[in-house]
Formats: C-alpha cells, structure tokens, sequence
C-alpha cells in the first residue's frame, strides 16, 4: 500500500465517519427529550455540532424541523462521490 493510497482511504474512512455522525443527528433530532450534553450522547453532539452552528444561522428551521444535519448529509455524500467515487476527481487522478 502506498501513501496515496493509505492517504485516500484515510479520507474516505473520515467522509463515512462524518456521515455516519450526522444521520446519528438526524436520528437523535427525533428525540428533543435526550440530554446531547450526557454520555453516550456528546458523542454525536460534540463533533458535529461545532459545524452545523453557523449552518443554522443560514438556514432556519423549516416547520420546527432543523435542515441542516439533513443538508450537511446531502453534501458529505456529493463530495465522497465526486472526489472518490468510480469516477472521481482523485481517483482519476490516481489511475
């Protein structure tokens, strides 16, 4: 394994991570009643939470629901895709 490679995994595995975080968000937002300051819940809260701050300032609650973990997903995945995906921006460059 090469470095470019180990460095392209390495970034992948981060966009999965923080995907996966923000549907755990999305999932958490469901439930207003859970403490996002309390163990295992900062968990989730903590990492993502310093990102969709400002986001929230842009794009208000539609109907009470907050959008932005939503949007922040919709973007995390674009981006995997058009850097990473089969026809990706870096894995073209890589061939």
């Amino acid at each position: 394994m090469n470095l470019a490679t180990l460095g392209v995994w390495t970034f992948s595995l981060s966009l999965g991570l923080l995907t996966l975080l923000f549907i755990l968000r999305i999932v958490l937002s469901w439930y207003p009643q859970i403490p996002l300051h309390q163990w295992p819940w900062c968990l989730v809260a903590w990492p993502t939470e310093p990102v969709l701050r400002p986001l929230r300032r842009v794009v208000p609650p539609l109907g009470g629901v907050d959008m932005t973990p939503v949007i922040l997903v919709g973007v995390l995945s674009l981006a995997r895709e058009m850097l990473l995906g089969q026809q990706g921006l870096i894995t073209l460059a890589l061939r």
